[in-house]
Parts: C-alpha cells; structure tokens; sequence
C-alpha cells in the first residue's frame, strides 16, 4: 500500500531532486545544441575537404565532450533517485514510468556511447563518410535519449495509456504507442529539444565573439557564428511556436498550472493573457479577497485563444477550479475540489475495502468495492490532499518563471537577427560591443532553460503525478537527516563538477582550435 508521509521528509526530498535537476538541466541544452552545430560543420569539412572545417568541428567536439560527460554523471544518479526517495512512485507507476526509461538506457544510451567514441578517436582511423555519420549518430542518441525521458516526463503531467490494478496497487501499461506518442510529449520533445539548440547556438556565438575580441582566429570565429545564428534563429523561431502548443496542451490536463502561469483566480470568457504584470505579495490565498495584481497589462482574448484556439472561450482560474461549478466542454458541471478530495477517499477506501475482502474470501464484497473504486480511481490522488490551497502551485514563482521564459525567447529571436545582419552586411569583428553583448548572452540561455524547467515542474504541484499521485504519498519513508546529508553532499559535489566544467572549458577554449 502506498504510505502517506507528512513530514520535513518531503521538503528534502523534494529540494535533493530538484537539486539533481537543475544541475542536471545545465548539462543537457548545451550537449543537444553543440550536436547539431558540430555536425553541421563536420559536413562542410566532408563536402569540401578543407582542413579548416575539420580543425572548426573538433574544438566544438572537444567542448561537447566536456559538456557531455559532466551531464552523464549527473543524469545517473537523478534516474536512481527514483529507487531511493520515490519508492512509492516508483511501485505505484514503475510498470509505466520504467518503459520510456529503460528504452533510453538500453537504445539511446549505448548508441551515444557507441559513437561518440569513433567521433573523437577515429579521425584517422575510418572514412570521412564513417566518421560523419557517428558524429551525427551521437547527436540522434542524445536526442533520442531526450525523447524517452520526455515521454516519461510526459506522462507524469497527463498520465494516459493506463489502468489501475488494485489486486497490485499499481497502475498498469495497456497502450504503448499512447504513452509513448501523447501529444503532450510530442510537443514537450520538440519545445525542449529546440530550446537546447538556441543555448548551443547562443554558447557557440558567444565564444566565438570572445575570439573576436581577442583578435584571435577571426576567420574560424566568424564562420561559426554564421552557422550558430542561423541554427540559433530556426530553432528560436520554432522554440516559440511550440511554446504556443505547450500552452494549449497545458490548459488540457493542467488547467491550474495554466492558471498558475497567468495568476489567473477569476474565470471568463475571452480572458486576456498577462503581457505585463506585478502580483500582490499579500495574496495569499485564493479566497483570502486581496487582489491577484498590483499592476497588469493584458493582451485582450489571447488566454482564451492560446487554451481554447477560441478567442471567446472560457478559462477557468484558480477560484473556479477549486470551488468547480462551471460548464467543461462535455456540457457537464465541474466538481469543487472539495468533492474531488471526497471521492478520492472513497477511492482509496474503496480499494481497502477490495484487499480486506479478498483477502477473506468474500468475493461479492470484493465485487462492490471494486465497482466502487472504479468509479472514483480518477480522482485517487485527491484523497491525500489535507486543504484545497494545496492544489495550488507557487502562484509567483509559476508566473515570474514563464515571463522569464517568454522574454528571453524573444530576445533570442532578436540577437540571432543581429548577429546575422551584422556578419553579413557589417564587420562583426571590429565590434566589441557586440562581442560583449554576445557574451553575456550566453547566461541568459542557460536562465531560459531553467525558468521553463521551474514553469514545467513546479506549476504541477502538489502532484508528482497529475491527479493520480501527489509528492506526500509519493516517497520513500527515509530518515529525514540522511535525506539532508546527502541532499548537501551532492550540493558539494555538483559545485565542484560544475566549477571543474567551467574551468576544463575555459582552458579548452583559450587554447583555441588547434592546428591539424
């Protein structure tokens, strides 16, 4: 049976996993993006067989190599914490969760490894056209490997291809290819694998504009800043027309994680989106009658169009999915939460019921209460939520994050137009205020990164599964004080790594591309 846990164990355990995380995320974008860009330039060094595209392809490969290995290490030990601090996760969904995970592990793992070996040891020892393609290889596996663990992300914020089995208490896989190809990771797959090729693009520029300030390497810096902007505005571009999508996924099975996002509380038709906006520091709660905002601009309709592709369509905020009443598009009227908590008891005493009356043989018993949980299984996860304000998100950070995300995306898709028109049609090299800008760009794509990773996973709070499974029966009953140990042991140690990262590639980088 799933344990309930109320304790300090659950900040902890919660605060080590997102600590993993965004260490983790730091790695990740950049070996995405640098895979795309290094491949790139190793097919001109294979069309044209000029030198100089091999000697550009390898120092990019020497700073992907770098990237990647710090990034392994780090995803290794974020997938066993699932064993060891969600042990109730991982029983109540591992038949589902482990799937996408062990295919990663088994297919896009070993086929990174494979070929990221030829890629940097077999130079001179396979064809051109042999070493091309593994150095391609080994950008399909890492993104192959996105794939499989976005599907399982995926399926967290809208869990389908399922069926709860209470003889196991566990939720079992009766459709693959609907878990697998949901368009919630559908979408998520090609937002978060583009959002890595601007950061490679955004990285790429601006160490090459770093060369160009030290007036080094001109010709080898400005032929890797046409190709990293030209990457960096496609991907950009397409980064913010799949941010559209995600908004629509998102306002499907996650309405309050949407409403999150906008610091949304009242429903309406036609609901504008927040362009600008400050909320109240003093709300506090959804009914506590301060306002959301001490100051907004809206887009007028956008919300309703962004949730509903209907510029007239209603969106319910915070207020409205908490206390329920309002029409859903089935023409049914939506359940309070207090009622949805009320019948995930049921479910989950529906379900003791069923073990108690199997267990003595009362096989029509057993009947009734699996007719009961049946009925209520939907709503299963409710029944460990103590107060409604618990189904809330962090309105502010939620709200702040997104804008964040937007901005900066946007900003994007204006620096790589810059950096274009001036590498075209100026002297990008005689530039240094530029170079700086470009420089002190590359944060900003990591900051990106991060604040779509806080909207993603903290506006789905409390649930470690939507609707199905909140964090506080999620899991592993631990003592609390190994939780902290180790949760600033590996503060220390993903410091260090990410300080020796820095350091490797700073070296890497002022050594510059080497001659052949």
């Amino acid at each position: 049976m799933l344990e309930h846990i109320d304790t300090s164990l659950i900040d902890w355990s919660r605060a080590q996993f997102a600590l993993t995380a965004i260490y983790h995320w730091i790695f990740v974008p950049l070996t995405l993006g640098l895979a795309v860009i290094m491949g790139i330039m190793e097919t001109m060094y294979y069309r044209t067989g000029d030198e100089f595209w091999k000697r550009t392809a390898k120092f990019w490969m020497k700073l992907f190599g770098i990237n990647f290995a710090v990034g392994v290490a780090t995803g290794l030990i974020l997938e066993f914490e699932f064993g060891t601090n969600w042990s109730n996760y991982s029983w109540f969904v591992g038949d589902i969760f482990g799937a996408p995970l062990a295919i990663e592990g088994i297919l896009a793992f070993f086929m990174e490894a494979t070929f990221i070996a030829v890629m940097f040891f077999g130079w001179d020892k396979v064809s051109r056209k042999f070493h091309l393609a593994s150095t391609w290889l080994t950008g399909l596996g890492a993104t192959i490997s996105a794939w499989w663990i976005l599907v399982a992300n995926a399926w967290m914020q809208n869990p389908v291809g399922m069926e709860f089995n209470p003889d196991t208490v566990r939720n079992e896989m009766v459709d693959f290819w609907a878990v697998a190809l949901s368009p919630t990771a559908v979408n998520k797959f090609f937002h978060t694998v583009l959002s890595g090729w601007v950061l490679g693009a955004v990285f790429v520029v601006g160490v090459a504009c770093w060369f160009l300030l030290k007036k080094r390497d001109k010709k080898f810096a400005l032929s890797s800043i046409k190709i990293a902007a030209w990457v960096g505005l496609v991907s950009a571009v397409l980064s913010a027309w799949t941010g559209d999508g995600s908004g629509y996924q998102v306002a499907q099975p996650q309405p309050m994680k949407l409403a999150a996002m906008e610091g949304y509380y009242e429903g309406q038709q036609g609901a504008g989106l927040v362009a600008i906006g400050m909320l109240n520091p003093e709300k506090k709660t959804y009914d506590d009658g301060q306002a959301p905002f001490l100051f907004r601009m809206e887009i007028p309709k956008m919300l309703s169009l962004l949730a509903e592709r209907k510029m007239d369509a209603f969106v319910p905020g915070i207020t409205d999915l908490l206390e329920g009443g309002y029409e859903l598009k089935d023409g049914t009227k939506a359940l309070s939460a207090e009622e949805k908590i009320e019948r995930g008891k049921t479910a989950i005493a529906a379900l003791a019921a069923y073990r108690d009356a199997n267990a003595a043989g009362n096989k029509e018993d057993a009947k009734i209460a699996a007719k009961t949980l049946k009925e209520n299984v939907a709503y299963f996860g409710y029944g460990y939520i103590k107060d409604v304000n618990d189904l809330v998100p962090n309105v502010p950070l939620t709200f702040y994050a997104f804008r964040v995300m937007v901005m900066l995306g946007g900003y994007f898709i204006l620096f790589f137009i810059v950096i274009l028109f001036l590498v075209y049609k100026r002297d990008l090299s005689k530039m240094k205020w530029m170079h700086w800008v470009a420089l002190l760009t590359i944060p900003l794509g990591y900051l990106a990164g991060q604040a779509g990773r806080e909207v993603a996973e903290c506006g789905r709070q409390p649930w470690a599964i939507q609707d199905m499974l909140p964090v506080n029966a999620a899991i592993s009953k631990l003592d609390v004080g190994s939780v902290q140990t180790t949760f600033f042991i590996f503060l220390v140690l993903f410091t260090i790594m990410l300080i020796a990262e820095i350091g490797i590639l700073l070296k890497a980088i002022k050594k510059g591309p080497e001659n052949n």
